[in-house]
């Protein structure tokens, strides 16, 4: 079976701050270059989510939270021309308002918090899928 034809698994760190903000990176990575995604990468073997959530949050943004602090709320089935994803969509509020630090230089770029109703239009397929579901709750 080629690479091409594995369906892997991501996980997506949804990060509210107490102004109701949430975390959003500009990518740099070659897989969604220039688009706009919150924290996120993929589940290890043997991981859980909201462990994989707690690990990625802290390699890319130096933000630390206890797996207990995510909860799962939602997946998504993001296919992309190349490659094929099902995301796990992670939620979790952080009370402080310390800044995020970009981690990883060669994958992001900046770190936003940002309004859900002023998103820019450029969002990662995972996001975008996520938010066309309208069925969520943050």
């Amino acid at each position: 079976m080629s690479e091409n034809k594995i369906v892997r698994v991501g996980v997506g760190c949804w990060v509210q701050n107490p102004g109701g903000q949430f975390l959003f990176g500009h990518r740099l990575s070659k897989h969604g270059c220039g688009m706009w995604a919150p924290p996120g990468g993929h589940l290890e073997y043997g991981e859980s989510p909201e462990a994989c959530a707690t690990r990625e949050l802290m390699e890319e943004t130096g933000l630390s939270l206890a797996p207990g602090d995510f909860k799962i709320i939602g997946l998504t089935n993001d296919v992309f021309p190349d490659k094929h994803y099902v995301t796990i969509h992670c939620f979790s509020r952080v009370t402080f308002l310390t800044n995020p630090v970009v981690m990883e230089p060669n994958k992001c770029s900046m770190w936003k918090w940002l309004e859900l109703k002023s998103l820019p239009e450029n969002l990662f397929l995972p996001a975008l899928n996520f938010l066309k579901q309208k069925n969520y709750v943050l």
